[in-house]
């Protein structure tokens, strides 16, 4: 029995195995390397698996901690005028406790909103010494708080999380409206982030949670990642042949580059909005998630999957320039 089950085991493991080379974008770059190898009369060209993304943080390691605000409901409602009793209610209630991390951005901006607007209207004219102290008090509060919520409520977000899921495949093409999509989503986290302290942007609840939905739809980041982190790996091992017969004897069949300029297009759009938006939170980021975002995300670290993509494909171009092309191409 116990032999039969490591025999089964073996069985999974193989099956796994061949499903990892099952990929388009996998047998794309098999293709490729065949390619090369037929024209320069080699047997092949031995490959070995692109290392997989890092970790995304821990929840613990990305979020920044907010003091939570407490005051008594004789004190809010001292601030009725302020139109925030309500909003403050419904924020304290059971729902409003569970309230994913996108509500949660909702409410406090609107509370941030609301505050700002009645510090500068005439209701603090009619306020007593004390309340008038605590409104002033509640939006300081409220002002220095609201970047941090703002990060939390996109780093805390499942929807954001998933994106960066290592349980990922390589793109193997572009799905312009899958894409157009997904940068949407994007620039409306920007937006929402650029305007939070502008009272007359006004945020809509149904907006947000269809981009964010959308987001949820493929782990985007990750996939884009994974695609540079194996274009990387099949170029290096394609270089290493090409330098092994640089006499350049053989001639080169035509290599279908737009099959990697408009992936390599993609990426650097979705890491630039990526970044963009990372980088426009007016936080001090968490140190966990300024190392995965120099290891990972970055178009400047060279050791980052877009750096190592870049200098591998710029290598590969240079070798293959030695080599005449193929007349019948």
């Amino acid at each position: 029995m116990a032999r039969w089950r490591i025999f089964s085991l073996a069985i999974a493991l193989s099956a796994l195995l061949v499903g990892c080379g099952d990929n388009p974008a996998e047998q794309q770059w098999q293709a490729y390397h065949q390619q090369l190898a037929d024209d320069l009369a080699q047997p092949g060209i031995e490959r070995a698996d692109p290392v997989n993304i890092g970790d995304f943080p821990e929840r613990s390691e990305r979020l920044i901690d907010i003091p939570e605000t407490r005051d008594s409901l004789l004190n809010v409602y001292a601030l009725r005028e302020c139109q925030i009793t309500s909003l403050v209610a419904a924020r304290n209630n059971q729902l409003g406790r569970v309230a994913p991390p996108s509500q949660q951005w909702l409410y406090e901006r609107t509370l941030w909103q609301r505050l700002s607007a009645c510090l500068n209207s005439q209701v603090p004219d009619q306020l007593s010494d004390e309340d008038r102290t605590r409104l002033e008090q509640l939006t300081a509060t409220k002002t220095a708080q609201l970047p941090a919520v703002s990060w939390n409520a996109i780093f805390d977000s499942s929807e954001w999380v998933k994106s960066f899921a290592r349980a990922s495949q390589p793109l193997s093409n572009v799905d312009e409206v899958a894409l157009t999509s997904q940068l949407d989503a994007i620039e409306y986290l920007q937006k929402m982030t650029d305007h939070q302290f502008d009272l007359d942007w006004q945020q809509d609840s149904a907006t947000l949670e269809n981009h964010l939905k959308t987001l949820q739809e493929r782990p985007l980041t990750a996939e884009v990642l994974r695609t540079l982190l194996l274009a990387s790996q099949r170029l290096t091992e394609a270089n290493a042949l090409l330098t092994q017969h640089s006499d350049a004897t053989h001639c080169l069949r035509g290599w279908e580059t737009p099959s990697v300029e408009p992936l390599a297009s993609t990426a650097k759009q979705w890491l630039t909005a990526i970044n963009r938006l990372i980088d426009a939170q007016q936080v001090d980021k968490p140190l966990a998630i300024q190392r995965y975002q120099t290891r990972w995300l970055s178009l400047n670290n060279a050791q980052a999957p877009w750096g190592q993509f870049q200098r591998a494909l710029t290598e590969h171009q240079t070798l293959r320039a030695r080599f005449a092309p193929c007349s019948n191409n």
